[in-house]
C-alpha cells in the first residue's frame, strides 16, 4: 500500500466513523413509538471475535473497535499473520486511550500468536456471541461454519462502466484515483471498466492522461501470468504493489511515471486473470456496443467473482442507471464517484465501513455496511392494542355444520 493513503484510511475509520455514529441510539432504549404501543431496547451481544485482513488492517482494527464499543461490547482481534505487528500496534493505542479514559480493562483484546488453530479456537469460543470477519473466502466461510453467529462479507470484483453521456474527464480521474488509493487494496476498488465503443478511444487518450499504461499482447501475457500463477489462485506478491513493482515481477518495462496496468481483455472467467478481482493498480478493459451489451457484461464480471458486493457507473443518464440498479447483484451501486471510496463512505453518504456486506447473492447475512447498528440485539416490548374475540365449541358446531348444509357438493370437492 501507500502510507499516506493508510493515513487517510485510519483517519476514516476513527475520525469520519465517530461523526457518521455518535448519536446513534446503541444503549437502553432506541426506539419508541407511542402511537403503537412498542418499545425497543438495545441488548449488547457481548464478546465480538473479529478477523482482519492483511490489505486494510489499521483501519480495520481501528473501525472495529470503535462500532463495537458503540454498542456496548467487547472485542478480540485475531490478526492476518503478515499483519500482526501493526494490528497489534493499533490495539495498544486504543487500549491506552481507553485507560486514560478510565474505561474497563480488556474491553479490546488481540491474540499474540497468530494460528488458524487459534483462529478456529476464537471462533468457536463458548464466550464469543458474534463473528465479524473481514478477510478471505476461507476464512469467511470458516467464520460461518463455526457454529457461532457471524457477519462476513465477500471478495469485490467491481466492473466500472462508463457510459456514453458521462463527464469522460471526471470519469477516468475518480476511476484512477480509486485504483490508485493505496495500491488498490479496498476491495471496492475497480476491476474492470467497461466503456462503448463510440467513446472508446477519448476514454484510452484520457487514461494515458492520467499515466495509466495499456499493455501490448505479449506484455498482458506475462502480467497475467504474474497476477495468476499455474495454480490457478492470486499472487499474494502483487497485492498492494505499484505498477512499476509489478511490471517488475512479471520482467516488462514500463514508463517510470506509470500507475496503472491496463489490458484491454476478451473474456471472463479464470483463463482472464485481468478479469477477476486483484487488489492492485490493474484494470481489465472492455469495449461494448451499448449500455445494454455492459449491463450483460458486468453481470457476467460479478457473477465470476464479486456477487452482491459494488459496481460503478459513470453516466448522466438516470433511465441507464436505473436500468442498472434494478439487474444487477450488487450491495452497492456507485454512481459518479471513485467506488474504492464510494463504497466505504468517503465520497458518498453510506456509512463509513470497511466491512462491506455482499447480501445473499454473496452467501453473507447481511448487505449493510455495517455499523454498531448490526451489533447489538433489539428486545421489543409490546403493548396489547386489541383484542381478539372467542367463541364457545357449541357455536363453533354449528357455524361449521351450517357452512356444510349451504354448500353444495361442487363446492365441497373444490374445497377439499
Amino acid at each position: 500500500g501507500i502510507v499516506e493513503d493508510k493515513v487517510e484510511k485510519n483517519l476514516l475509520a476513527s475520525a469520519g466513523l465517530w461523526d457518521y455514529i455518535k448519536d446513534m441510539k446503541t444503549v437502553g432504549v432506541v426506539r419508541e413509538d407511542r402511537e403503537k404501543k412498542i418499545t425497543e431496547v438495545a441488548s449488547p451481544m457481548g464478546v465480538i471475535a473479529a478477523l482482519v485482513p492483511s490489505t486494510n488492517p489499521t483501519s480495520t482494527t481501528i473501525y472495529k473497535s470503535l462500532i463495537s464499543l458503540k454498542a456496548a461490547n467487547a472485542i478480540v482481534f485475531s490478526p492476518h499473520p503478515s499483519a500482526q505487528e501493526c494490528i497489534q500496534k493499533a490495539v495498544d493505542v486504543l487500549n491506552e486511550k481507553l485507560a486514560e479514559l478510565g474505561a474497563p480493562e480488556g474491553l479490546i483484546g488481540c491474540i499474540d500468536i497468530v494460528s488458524l488453530e487459534g483462529t478456529s479456537e476464537l471462533m468457536s469460543h463458548e464466550d464469543v456471541s458474534l463473528i465479524l470477519a473481514t478477510g478471505g473466502s476461507a476464512m469467511v466461510k470458516a467464520a460461518y461454519s463455526s457454529g457461532t453467529p457471524a457477519l462476513g462479507v465477500g471478495p469485490g470484483n467491481v466492473p466500472a462502466f462508463i457510459e456514453r453521456s458521462a463527464d469522460l474527464d471526471k470519469a477516468v480521474a475518480r476511476i484512477m484515483q480509486s485504483k490508485t488509493f493505496d495500491n488498490g487494496t479496498i476491495c471496492a476498488s475497480e476491476q474492470s471498466v467497461i466503456v462503448e465503443s463510440c467513446i472508446k478511444d477519448e476514454v484510452v487518450e484520457l487514461f494515458k492522461k492520467e499515466n495509466a499504461y495499456f499493455l501490448d499482447a505479449d506484455e498482458s501475457k506475462k502480467v497475467e501470468d504474474a497476477i495468476q500463477p499455474a495454480h490457478g489462485g492470486l499472487n499474494a506478491a502483487i497485492v498492494g504493489k505499484s505498477a512499476q513493482k509489478i511490471a517488475e515481477i512479471a520482467g516488462i518495462e514500463v514508463p517510470s511515471n506509470c500507475r496503472v496496468l491496463i489490458s484491454e481483455t476478451g473474456g471472463v472467467g479464470p483463463d482472464y486473470p485481468f478479469s477477476r478481482e486483484k487488489l492492485a493498480p490493474l484494470l481489465g478493459f472492455y469495449t461494448v456496443e451499448d449500455w445494454e451489451e455492459a449491463c450483460d457484461l458486468s453481470m457476467e464480471i460479478l457473477n465470476y467473482g464479486g456477487l452482491g458486493h459494488s459496481l460503478g457507473i459513470h453516466s448522466k443518464n438516470e433511465e441507464v442507471i436505473r436500468a442498472f440498479s434494478l439487474k444487477k447483484p450488487t450491495s452497492r451501486m456507485l454512481v459518479n464517484t471513485p467506488t474504492a471510496l464510494g463504497a466505504t463512505g468517503k465520497t458518498t453518504n453510506l456509512a463509513p465501513s470497511f466491512t462491506l456486506g455482499c447480501g445473499s447473492k454473496g452467501g453473507n447475512a447481511t448487505s449493510d455496511n455495517i455499523t454498531p447498528l448490526n451489533l447489538f440485539d433489539r428486545r421489543r416490548i409490546a403493548y396489547g392494542v386489541r383484542d381478539v374475540e372467542t367463541s364457545t365449541p357449541q357455536t363453533q358446531t354449528a357455524t361449521s355444520n351450517s357452512t356444510l348444509k349451504d354448500s353444495g357438493e361442487e363446492e365441497l370437492d373444490i374445497i377439499i
